[in-house]
């Protein structure tokens, strides 16, 4: 078994000018997104919610983490509209060995709502 990897969506983020939080519609989006790559380790990606990442000012939040390597969090997320660009950054995460993505072009807008980037703890 390969490196666990995992997504957070914040699940109590509204987008803008909404009543009601997307996290968990946005969850459910992604694992269905995810369950059908041809990628065993996107595949076997964690996504789960998590209320409240302090991104209040620009929803919706998600953060990518794993094990000895750089965390990541984005905000500004549009839930119906991002799905293909945090797919493409979930690949970058997978096959960088310590996390640090150089080249985020690939990532499309995603790459324009990173608020943050932990360096790991070694």
């Amino acid at each position: 078994m390969g490196m666990s990897h995992t997504l957070f969506i914040c699940s109590t983020c509204s987008p803008k000018g909404e009543a009601d939080a997307r996290g968990a519609a946005l969850a459910d989006d992604l694992r269905a997104l995810f369950t059908t790559s041809d990628m065993p380790q996107i595949r076997d990606f964690i996504i789960e919610t998590q209320e409240c990442m302090s991104a209040c000012a620009d929803p919706v939040a998600i953060s990518f983490r794993s094990a000895g390597k750089a965390a990541y969090i984005f905000a500004g997320i549009d839930p119906e509209r991002d799905h293909a660009d945090i797919l493409a950054f979930a690949k970058l995460y997978i096959e960088a060995p310590d996390g640090w993505i150089v080249d985020a072009r690939p990532c499309g807008r995603l790459r324009h709502c990173l608020r943050g980037r932990i360096p790991a703890i070694s």
